[in-house]
């Protein structure tokens, strides 16, 4: 195994998230006042160990995903409970005042690529017209711009049908 480790003497920061899990429960999708979609779920991560006594330890952390525009579609449509994904985006922590003033706070990952892993789907394709991708990496574009999600793949079709 070879490790790099590149230092480089910069006055910047770095917001960035990478986390592979599964759904705890199919995306959930609202559109605002002015049209923009956004998709909402939570994903597990587990880490697993053997501690002093040789015994094994799971520890399960979950994670507030939002998703904007075309990838809330992509979720929307394609991503269900129990699906594995990889979520590359920034950390984002909000606050509000609940009904009875108490302060409430949050964190969540804004994604800005997301690459569907798989599913238990996979093997029956045919459950709830699922289509499995063969390029499964998607990515938001600059939201500065009014543009469609951009679709990294070879042929620029996200998805097809093994019977295509």
């Amino acid at each position: 195994m070879k490790l790099f480790i590149t230092y480089q003497n910069m006055a910047g920061s770095l917001n960035k998230a990478i986390l592979i899990g599964n759904l705890g429960a199919d995306p959930e999708l609202r559109e605002m006042p002015d049209g923009t979609k956004m998709a909402k779920f939570s994903i597990a991560t587990t880490e697993t160990y053997k501690n002093r006594e040789g015994e094994r330890v799971s520890n399960t952390e979950w994670h507030n995903i939002v998703l904007w525009r075309g990838l809330a579609n992509v979720a929307e449509q394609y991503l269900r409970k129990g699906d594995s994904v990889l979520i590359e985006g920034k950390i984002k922590n909000r606050s509000w005042e609940d009904d009875n003033g108490v302060k409430k706070y949050a964190t969540d990952i804004q994604g800005d690529n997301m690459t569907m892993l798989g599913s238990k789907r996979d093997t029956n394709p045919s459950q709830q017209g699922y289509t499995p991708p063969t390029n499964n990496t998607i990515s938001q574009t600059d939201e500065s711009k009014n543009e469609p999600t951009q679709i990294d793949s070879g042929d620029d079709l996200p998805f097809s049908s093994e019977n295509e």
